[in-house]
C-alpha cells in the first residue's frame, strides 16, 4: 500500500526549545525502512516532540530531519508524505467514516474514482468497511482509532506516526488493537512506523527497536530483548519491564548485597567498586535455590495469574511475580528468595537515574 519509495526516518542531532527551553536535545536515530521504532519514556521526555518535528509541526533550531534521502526539516506537513494517528482520533463528526477516510486524499487533489478504491481498500484492510456509512459518534472508541488509521493508510505514506494511539481506550480494546496493528505492520512492510508511547508493553510488543527517551534526551536504543534482558542503565532497566535494582559492593566472583554474597557475572568490574544489580522481579523464585536471600514480606498483592511479593532485605525491597500461590506467606513472614546467576545484570551505579 506504501508508495514503493524508500521510506525511513533519520534525526540528525535535531534538538527543540520553546522560549529557550530544550525539550529535545541533539536527537541522532535512525528508523530503518519497514521498521517500527518505539520512542518510549515518561511524560516531558521529548518523545512527542521528536515525532512532531517529523510531521512537521514543530521547527527544530538545529539539526536535520530526514525522511529517506530527502531532508525535509523545511518542508510544510502537506508535503512530506506522513499519515499520523493521535490520542483522540481527531474525526469530523459531521463526516461519515467514509468521508472522514478521503478527507487526506481530496485535500491532495486524488481522482475521484482513485479516492473510492482508496478508501475501501483502507477500510478493508482495518476491518471498517461495513461502517463506511456511519458517522464517528455511532461507533466506540476502539472503531473510531481504527477509522483514524484507514484515514492515515488512504494516503499511502511512507512514514506512519502514531502517538500515543491507544492511551484512550480500555484494556480490553487496547489488547485488541495492539494485535490489528501488528497485523497492520506485517502487511505493510515498506512503511515505517515510529510510535510514540509511555506504555512498555505496547512497544515490547510491537517495535522492532525501541529508544528509551528521558529529560529531552535518548538514554538507549536497542531491540525489546536486548533493553529488557541487558539494560544499560538503571533508568532503562526501570522503564523498560520494570526491575529490581539492588545496590551492591563488587568482590571476587561476585557481589555483596545487605551483607550476602551472590554469585554473578561482575564483567570485569574492579573490586571494592560500587554498583547495582538488576534482576526482573519474574525470575526471582521463593525458597531455597541459588544466591538466596531471606527477608521478611511487606506487602503481598494478587494479580489474577500472579502474586507479587515485597520483601525488605537489609533494608531494600526485593519484588517477586510468582506464578499464583494457594497459600501465600503473609504480612511480616519470613521467607527465602532465590535467582540464578546468570538472570542478574551489574550496572554502573547511579547511572541513568530518572
Amino acid at each position: 500500500m506504501s508508495s514503493g519509495i524508500s521510506s525511513g526516518i533519520r534525526f540528525d542531532s535535531v534538538s527543540v526549545a520553546y522560549d529557550g527551553n530544550v525539550v529535545l536535545d541533539s536527537l541522532d536515530l535512525t528508523v530503518g525502512p519497514g521498521e517500527v521504532m518505539a520512542l518510549l519514556g515518561p511524560s516531558g521526555s521529548g518523545k512527542t516532540t521528536a515525532l512532531r518535528a517529523v510531521a512537521g509541526f514543530v521547527r527544530p533550531v538545529s539539526g536535520r530531519v530526514f525522511l529517506g534521502d530527502r531532508d525535509v526539516t523545511d518542508l510544510p506537513p502537506h508535503r512530506r508524505g506522513i499519515g499520523m494517528v493521535v490520542q483522540q482520533y481527531a474525526l469530523f463528526p459531521h463526516l461519515r467514516v467514509a468521508d472522514n477516510v478521503a478527507f487526506g486524499l481530496r485535500a491532495r487533489g486524488t481522482p475521484k474514482a482513485e479516492v473510492r478504491e482508496r478508501v475501501a481498500e483502507a477500510l478493508e484492510m482495518t476491518g471498517m468497511a461495513a461502517y463506511a456509512r456511519r458517522h464517528p459518534r455511532e461507533l466506540s472508541g476502539g472503531q473510531q482509532q481504527r477509522v483514524a488509521i484507514a484515514r492515515a493508510l488512504a494516503i499511502r505514506p511512507e512514514v506512519l506516526l502514531l502517538d500515543e494511539p491507544l492511551s484512550a481506550l480500555d484494556a480490553q480494546l487496547r489488547s485488541g488493537m495492539l494485535a490489528e496493528l501488528g497485523r497492520l505492520h506485517r502487511e505493510l512492510p515498506d512503511v515505517s512506523i515510529l510510535y510514540v508511547t509511555h506504555d512498555q508493553v505496547e512497544a515490547l510488543t510491537l517495535a522492532d527497536r525501541i529508544a528509551v527517551m528521558d529529560r529531552a534526551r535518548l538514554r538507549a536504543c536497542g531491540t525489546p530483548t536486548e533493553l529488557y534482558r541487558a539494560p544499560a542503565d538503571e533508568f532503562t532497566a526501570s522503564f523498560v519491564g520494570g526491575a529490581n535494582l539492588l545496590p551492591v559492593t563488587v568482590g571476587a566472583g561476585g557481589v555483596d548485597f545487605a551483607g550476602v554474597a551472590v554469585k554473578v557475572d561482575t564483567g570485569g568490574v574492579a573490586a571494592g567498586a560500587r554498583a547495582t544489580l538488576c534482576v526482573r522481579p519474574h525470575l526471582v523464585g521463593l525458597g531455597e535455590g541459588p544466591n538466596r536471600l531471606v527477608g521478611t514480606v511487606t506487602d503481598v498483592q494478587w494479580r489474577g495469574a500472579t502474586h507479587r511479593l515485597c520483601v525488605e532485605v537489609g533494608g531494600e525491597v526485593v519484588m517477586a511475580d510468582l506464578r499464583e500461590l494457594r497459600d501465600p506467606p503473609g504480612f511480616g513472614d519470613e521467607v527465602a528468595l532465590h535467582f540464578a546467576a546468570e538472570d542478574a545484570v551489574l550496572l554502573p551505579v547511579g547511572v541513568g537515574r530518572g
